[in-house]
């Protein structure tokens, strides 16, 4: 086992689930999951330079910090979620499996911070809770959902699922089209060893749903940004 991997453990593990703990405590009187949100972000930079991963943002421009966005990426390693936390201006909520939302102190913060828990599978339960993000969108906070369902292996993008797009259509913010380059290196899949290196995320222009006829179109446009900046910036190499 690494040194690297010895520090997840070890630092950063304890770390999330006191700042988990807090943040459960503050959610009883604080009910909006905003204090989390800065939290969640605070350790996201932290656990970069801990494990000494650079971060290269192309395309800050194209979003505010106050806004809410529905912001869309691919995802190609497990350090994905740390680091758009840690690098997005935004007061982000993830779409995560519902299994997690079982897990005491870090599943109880993640439902009451607002984090949407999906159920598996395509049925209508499954797109019935994955459509609560519309809800948070609403609310005025960002949503992130990976629509490829899973991560990865070598970098390469998978196929979108529609549900995010429907999710985009009914929530009514603007959806932002995120490349994420380099993480298949730094966390590879189906291993425990975390490298250094660094990771480039490449922030499109937003996407208005109400500019597309359907889901499908809308998913289409958000492929082809993607795929398109993983060519540019060689992210589709291994």
């Amino acid at each position: 086992m690494s040194m690297r991997t010895l520090l997840f453990f070890l630092v950063i593990i304890p770390i999330m689930f006191l700042g988990m703990s807090l943040a459960l405590v503050v959610s009883l009187f604080e009910h909006t999951g905003d204090f989390f949100s800065r939290m969640a972000s605070w350790w996201g930079r932290f656990s970069a330079r801990i494990f000494g991963i650079d971060i290269e943002v192309t395309g800050e421009e194209n979003y505010r910090a106050g806004e809410s966005y529905l912001v869309v990426s691919n995802h190609a390693g497990m350090a994905d979620i740390p680091l758009l936390l840690g690098a997005m201006k935004l007061n982000l909520r993830f779409v995560a499996k519902e299994e997690l939302g079982r897990i005491p102190v870090f599943g109880w913060t993640l439902k009451r911070s607002g984090y949407v828990m999906i159920k598996r599978g395509q049925n209508r339960e499954a797109l019935k809770s994955l459509l609560a993000a519309a809800d948070v969108l609403k609310s005025g906070r960002s949503v992130h959902i990976f629509p490829e369902g899973t991560r990865s292996e070598n970098g390469k993008l998978l196929p979108f699922k529609r549900g995010a797009f429907l999710v985009a259509m009914k929530g009514g913010a603007p959806l932002l089209p995120v490349t994420i380059i380099g993480s298949n290196r730094i966390t590879p899949k189906k291993s425990l060893r975390i490298q250094r290196g660094t990771v480039r995320i490449v922030i499109g222009k937003p996407l208005e749903p109400s500019g597309f006829p359907n889901a499908e179109t809308l998913l289409d446009a958000s492929y082809l940004e993607i795929a398109a900046n993983l060519e540019r910036y060689g992210g589709s190499q291994n």
